[in-house]
């Protein structure tokens, strides 16, 4: 069953069929599928769910880690060749939070910083800026410091240097586009104190100090994660005899409702015993970790960030598309067995009939076109039709003689109409214009008809209040693939 719209001309030089254009009808779908697959693709990516590696490195040899650094502080600078360990001052803290931002919990503890007045470090993840900027950008405005905590959050000891700095650049350039700035400061993923670097991580953090960061891990881990309650949180995070350091703390990755109260009691408590909470370049009265970018890098961040929010909107317009598409396609389902049901019970009941019966002549259009292996069935299973029929084969610019095998069967009632090629609805309009009948049945040049077809399709008419009754395609060869997607397509 096709309908093609070829037409007949000079034949084209392989030259000019090489620079045929695309249709515009063929072109447009494409692109807006091209579309959606980026759109989606970059979905999967900002929500680690392509390209993302879970994986973790188990704890290795420390031997080729130097002493200084296993027994030095929390903020690692390896920055132009050198090797430098620092701490950070007695009675100062700096508050860091990983993994964020959350929609969620970030906005609280920002509430909570902000209530008592303390900075902290966020290291943020790409993922999470990217899909929610506005928090970055409410981190910078209140005074905080950002670091980078990579973009999808694997374990560096895993990854290539190529990897790495693909990491690196991706999670600035969430940074940039959310907030306008750039940092120098960055966390590994999965790092806990300075005694825990070894010999799987060290080379990492000497290669992300030659591309210009200083690495920032803890000495103070409240393990809020573990959801161990408020005072055990609280008691984790507090240093002891009044040093300095920097507390680990989370405003993402699950509930933290435990994390914001145990804030909320932590910053007064530690404040009346004489602590400061500022950020981390304040408590080691070093230059502000981040700058400000302008020009091409700015809009690129921009742009970067837009994409991102234009990809979660429009899958949430698609899953909310999706859910209604999929409520009617089911309701019409439902809806289809109650009045499929009524209506089989109407017509198997006792002495059912759609009215007078019809037996008036019917006129049967077949449109052609190059259906010379099959004609001949298509035709000859008209012909025997058990009601009157006029049979019109409509030869639409056929190439393969379709309208010389209908003639040449010389069948009572048949007649065939020559065209040039101009598609299926206009070879049925021409066979209208040239019926002699005021039923007319349709049907393409590949199909069989049974003998009792017309008849049955005609009956419906019995009825005034029927005006067209559409047939019930059968495949005659489901064990074909081609085959079986038609079977799919008609039923």
């Amino acid at each position: 069953m096709a309908s093609r719209t070829r037409r007949h001309g000079a034949a084209r030089s392989p030259r000019e069929g090489s620079r045929r254009r695309v249709p515009l009808r063929l072109l447009l779908p494409l692109l807006v599928l091209v579309a959606l697959v980026a759109m989606l693709m970059l979905r999967g990516y900002v929500h680690s769910e392509i390209l993302a590696d879970h994986r973790v490195q188990p704890p290795a040899a420390t031997d080729k880690v130097p002493q200084k650094i296993l027994e030095g502080g929390p903020v690692i600078d390896v920055r132009g060749g050198r090797t430098e360990s620092l701490s950070v001052p007695d009675h100062r803290l700096v508050l860091t939070f990983d993994d964020g931002p959350d929609p969620t919990w970030t906005p609280r503890v920002l509430d909570v910083l902000k209530k008592h007045d303390a900075h902290a470090v966020f290291f943020v993840t790409g993922t999470m800026a990217s899909r929610y900027p506005d928090l970055v950008q409410r981190m910078v405005d209140e005074g905080h410091e950002v670091g980078l905590h990579t973009f999808n959050h694997p374990d560096l000891s895993f990854q290539s240097k190529k990897r790495i700095d693909w990491e690196l650049s991706q999670n600035q350039l969430a940074l940039t586009g959310a907030a306008g700035v750039r940092t120098s400061l960055f966390r590994p993923p999965y790092s806990s104190f300075a005694d825990a670097m070894d010999n799987k991580s060290w080379p990492v953090t000497e290669y992300i100090g030659s591309r210009g960061y200083i690495t920032v891990v803890n000495n103070t881990d409240s393990e809020d994660w573990k959801k161990p309650g408020v005072d055990e949180i609280i008691r984790r995070a507090t240093p002891h005899h009044g040093k300095g350091a920097i507390v680990l703390m989370h405003d993402s990755g699950g509930d933290r409702h435990q994390t914001v109260r145990a804030l909320d009691k932590f910053l007064p408590d530690l404040k009346k015993k004489g602590y400061e909470f500022a950020n981390l370049t304040e408590a080691l009265d070093a230059p502000s970790a981040m700058t400000p970018v302008t020009g091409a890098e700015l809009w690129k961040g921009k742009a970067w960030v837009f994409l991102v929010q234009a990809s979660e909107k429009l899958t949430d317009v698609l899953v909310v598309g999706l859910a209604i598409i999929g409520t009617l396609v089911i309701g019409r389902f439902v809806l289809m067995l109650l009045l499929s049901g009524v209506h089989a019970r109407r017509v198997r009941r006792r002495r059912f009939r759609w009215g007078p019966a019809v037996t008036e002549p019917v006129t049967v259009l077949v449109p052609a076109y190059n259906e010379a292996k099959c004609i001949e069935n298509t035709v000859r299973s008209l012909v025997a039709s058990d009601h009157p029929v006029e049979v019109i084969v409509i030869d639409d610019g056929s190439s393969d003689g379709t309208a010389r095998i209908v003639e040449g069967l010389g069948l009572p009632g048949v007649r065939v109409i020559r065209q040039l090629n101009a598609g299926k609805p206009a070879a049925l309009n021409r066979g209208l214009a040239n019926a002699r009948h005021d039923i007319v049945v349709m049907m393409d040049g590949d199909t069989v008809f049974e003998p009792s077809t017309v008849r049955e399709l005609v009956q419906p008419f019995g009825d005034p209040r029927v005006g067209a009754v559409a047939g019930n395609a059968k495949v005659g060869n489901k064990d074909s693939l081609i085959g079986a997607w038609q079977h799919i397509e008609y039923v």
